[in-house]
């Protein structure tokens, strides 16, 4: 569930960066979702790299799950590492 969600959140933000949606609502609508849950997703790609290529290789810990990630989490990169579910 967490790699569909973030495969989703890296398809969708350059559909959203281009202008060929205009807001998540509109894009949301389109694919049949809560806009609510849209953002809460499309925030997933504000994950560090080596988080997300850990999450695509199958390489996440056991704590990094799709509930986890969707709670709120640093910006910044380097504040990332302590939620990332991965071994430091």
């Amino acid at each position: 569930m967490l790699l569909k969600a973030l495969t989703r959140a890296l398809r969708w933000k350059p559909m959203l960066e281009s202008g060929e949606f205009a807001t998540t609502a509109e894009l949301a609508e389109r694919e049949g979702i809560a806009p609510s849950y849209m953002t809460r997703v499309l925030r997933l790609t504000l994950l560090a790299p080596d988080i997300v290529e850990a999450i695509l290789d199958g390489k996440k810990g056991p704590g990094a799950t799709l509930a986890s990630l969707l709670n709120p989490f640093p910006v910044e990169l380097a504040g990332q590492s302590g939620h990332s579910g991965q071994a430091s």
